[in-house]
């Protein structure tokens, strides 16, 4: 099933399926490896949800919700 980052819950995982955006935020995305193909787990929501904090390549990245929002996953489930 796809979905966004910015939609999933704590604990399930997925695959980047694209990077959308405007062009200097998916740059950023894409310098901190943020990139199609790549396994992903949210890991932690602030309590009014924004930041979220994921694991990605062995390690975790804090991102804001608009820039979740640009990233078009895969479901893979809950751990």
């Amino acid at each position: 099933m796809k979905k966004l980052l910015s939609e999933f819950a704590v604990g399930e995982r997925g695959k980047i399926l694209s990077v959308d955006g405007e062009k200097r935020i998916r740059r950023r995305l894409f310098d901190m490896g943020v990139t199609p193909g790549t396994d992903v787990l949210l890991r932690k929501k602030a309590p009014l949800g924004d930041p979220i904090e994921i694991a990605i390549r062995g390690y975790e990245l804090t991102l804001r919700n608009a820039e979740a929002a640009c990233i078009m996953m895969e479901t893979g489930g809950r751990r």
